[in-house]
């Protein structure tokens, strides 16, 4: 009973103090379940079946504290960025929204990423339209990510709702990561931000091997803060990045994996990077087939599609890539969707890959500058 109500406290502290939600609003949990014949190990069957039980105990705190908690659960989609299915459009969105979205055709597109920029800005519209039905905050606790899809970025940029993205979660960084001062976290995320902002170029080097270079022109970076009390507030819960998508076209280099998403390599795998796709992928590892097999389900997901900078001193797991990522004085590269961040590729798959001991720098203003050297933030 101690820790059921350790347990309860801390995710409460997730409506209170990350989202500031109040009484009567009303707030979706969702959660994805494992598919039914998807075979894989008795640790990730222990992993994801806890995720649902922290999703489910979340609605429940939620409802503690007068929210008006809808709940969904789903079998999973299959990867990071997949649009999730019309239900969970309608219960975000109310009735309106998604009935007139599927009734022209729209959703079906916008899910199989068929979509062209005329059905973005009618979306926008019917969004627009009908918020007034749409959800106050959400907290995605599934699986596979919903942070990259236009699912998410229409429910905060258009409805309004404060979004909390939490894939992969665990529940020991309710005490780990999750214990960070936000405040400080804000103030350090915004300063990286400074530092990048306006930048014509990035590099990136790790003591490994790892070096790629890409153009930055252009692109406003964006802070994960954890601080999701503005209407419109987008996180990763665990929170602590700030990140932007490199132009597309002028990413070249090579990347050196130590880490998949969730294990170190037996061996390093190297990504050969040219006109800002991964071109060949070489290495002894058994990932090397998986990543491979990702890569080639569609051309776009050979896409560079991000840069991150962690920036949450409280985070330490390097084998769960939803708080890897937020380790200060980590750099992450993704693959993949970039359309939620300001970039032009909008693909079913987004693939983040964590880097310790990078340095990074920088051209603005024409002058070399140096943002992490060795791991470590310049300043």
């Amino acid at each position: 009973m101690a820790e059921h109500g350790r347990l309860g406290e801390a995710l409460e502290n997730i409506f209170t103090v990350n989202l500031g939600a109040t009484p009567a609003e009303r707030v979706l949990v969702f959660t994805d379940t494992i598919p039914d014949g998807l075979v894989i190990d008795e640790v990730e069957r222990s992993r994801r079946e806890g995720l649902v039980m922290i999703a489910r105990a979340a609605a429940d705190a939620g409802r503690r504290l007068g929210m008006d908690v809808l709940y969904a659960d789903f079998p999973a989609l299959g990867s990071h960025g997949m649009e999730p299915g019309a239900e969970l459009w309608r219960l975000a969105f109310g009735d309106s929204a998604a009935s007139e979205l599927e009734k022209t055709g729209i959703l079906t597109r916008l899910r199989e990423k068929k979509n062209v920029e005329e059905d973005v800005r009618r979306a926008r519209d019917i969004v627009e339209r009908f918020k007034g039905e749409a959800v106050d905050a959400v907290i995605a606790l599934s699986n596979h990510s919903t942070s990259h899809t236009r699912f998410r970025d229409l429910l905060t940029s258009v409805a309004g709702a404060r979004y909390a993205s939490m894939p992969l979660f665990e529940v020991d960084m309710l005490w780990g990561s999750m214990s960070a001062d936000w405040g400080a976290i804000e103030k350090r995320s915004r300063l990286v931000a400074s530092m990048v902002d306006g930048a014509a170029s990035a590099r990136i080097t790790t003591p490994d091997g790892t070096d790629i270079a890409f153009s930055l022109e252009g692109r406003p970076p964006m802070l994960d803060t954890g601080m999701l009390k503005e209407p419109g507030s987008f996180s990763n819960l665990p929170a602590g990045e700030v990140y932007l998508a490199p132009v597309e076209g002028t990413a070249k280099g090579v990347l050196v994996l130590n880490w998949a998403p969730n294990r170190k390599l037996a061996s390093p795998i190297r990504v050969n990077v040219d006109n800002g796709r991964a071109q060949e992928v070489y290495g002894e590892e058994p990932f090397v087939a998986e990543f491979i097999g990702n890569l080639d389900r569609f051309p776009d997901n050979r896409n560079l599609a991000e840069l991150g900078i962690g920036t949450n001193d409280k985070a330490s797991r390097p084998d769960n890539v939803l708080e890897s990522e937020k380790i200060l004085g980590t750099i992450h590269i993704a693959f993949g969707d970039n359309s939620s961040m300001g970039g032009k590729v909008s693909t079913p798959f987004h693939q983040d890959f964590v880097f310790f001991h990078p340095t990074l720098t920088v051209v603005k203003n024409g002058l070399v500058q140096s943002v992490i050297i060795d791991g470590r933030l310049s300043v």
